[in-house]
């Protein structure tokens, strides 16, 4: 779905594309909303984007037990929760409401992610973004970030901002998260608003993504939206984002990598050689190597 932006529209959201969510399953039976951006150049750095929220220990205890990954990152941010992340390498790590954790899948990971068993609801994103062609066989890395270490901003009338990953000017004033080196330059915050209040971003790259996420309520957009869908928003290095109701979204921006893209599965590389090169060495046990 695509819009033209009209000059015209004052105190909306100008949005040029519309990114639907599906219900997906994945891990051990874990029930998702996903936005799959493979294949949306309008995206790019930025290749999924997995909602979890549910009441129903059924919908998530399995988890996602031991799994490869190679040639990308992911951020995971906990609204509600705990999770244990442990790798090949030796990493375990907890967090829990209110914090991320980060890992570079570089030239291969095996890794798992499981949910608390003590805890009845669970809400969380996991957000895929592409390494260059130049750090796909780098090193793994992982890192926890808990919710003390975020930058916490408490905006006009009662609306509020959690800075994860990267530098924003928001209403004017510069805001850094705890995770500054993610790829492509990739930032993330965790904004709400009240209904008619809004939030002013300035001093983004113009050729940078940026996208919203409304979890919670809805934004003012110069067309409809559906709930839970990704918005691809028309800036020209700053924005205006105008609540329509309460509302909760998640706002990411990044320089786009504009390379191919080739994905299966936890794979994602720039060509089909290097998918079946990668498949191939985790059969082999080589992949982390």
């Amino acid at each position: 779905m695509t819009a033209t932006h009209t000059d015209t529209a004052k105190h909306v959201t100008p949005i040029k594309h519309i990114l639907a969510s599906q219900h997906a399953a994945d891990g051990d039976g874990v029930q998702i909303q996903r936005v799959a951006l493979f294949n949306q150049p309008l995206a790019d750095p930025f290749l999924l984007l997995d909602e979890l929220a549910s009441d129903n220990p059924d919908d998530y205890i399995g988890g996602f037990p031991p799994h490869p990954h190679r040639g990308m990152e992911t951020l995971t941010y906990l609204r509600h929760g705990t999770l244990t992340h442990t790798d090949h390498m030796g990493n375990t790590g907890e967090i829990h409401s209110g914090g991320a954790q980060w890992m570079s899948a570089g030239r291969g990971v095996i890794h798992s992610e499981m949910p608390a068993r003590e805890l009845d609801r669970l809400h969380g994103f996991q957000l895929w973004i592409n390494l260059p062609a130049s750090d796909k066989m780098q090193a793994a890395q992982y890192r926890d970030v808990e919710q003390q270490e975020m930058t916490e901003i408490m905006l006009p009338n009662a609306g509020k901002a959690r800075v994860i990953a990267g530098n924003w000017q928001l209403n004017g004033k510069p805001y850094s998260g705890p995770l500054m080196s993610l790829a492509a330059d990739a930032r993330y915050l965790d904004v709400s608003l009240k209904q008619g209040q809004s939030l002013q971003l300035s001093a983004l790259p113009d050729d940078y993504t940026l996208l919203a996420y409304p979890y919670d309520g809805q934004l003012q957009t110069n067309i409809h939206s559906p709930s839970r869908s990704l918005l691809v928003i028309d800036h020209r290095g700053e924005a205006e984002i105008v609540a329509a109701t309460d509302v909760s979204f998640l706002l990411l921006a990044g320089r786009p990598l504009r390379e191919p893209v080739v994905h299966y599965g936890p794979f994602v590389m720039n060509s089909h050689e290097e998918i079946e090169q990668a498949i191939r060495d985790y059969q082999n046990g080589t992949l982390t190597n």
